[in-house]
């Protein structure tokens, strides 16, 4: 079954986030796409969240350290 456009979507941006954190030495560990409850009568969900998971202390360290110094695009 293909994706809806919003779980592509959430995919495409997990995607996309992943590539950033890990050209800054970043991986978070658990990233995924979740579509929470299905809102439609096709039983397909409204929209779809990318989850970040948790990560160690010093990941989320390494995280805010480079969200302060700011990315370069």
């Amino acid at each position: 079954m293909p994706a809806s456009a919003k779980t592509q979507e959430a995919l495409d941006a997990r995607d996309a986030l992943a590539a950033a954190l890990g050209g800054a030495g970043i991986q978070l560990p658990a990233m995924d796409v979740r579509t929470p409850w299905a809102d439609d009568r096709e039983g397909e969900a409204g929209y779809a969240l990318v989850h970040l998971g948790v990560c160690s202390a010093p990941v989320a360290l390494l995280l805010a350290e480079v969200i302060r110094k700011g990315g370069t695009s």
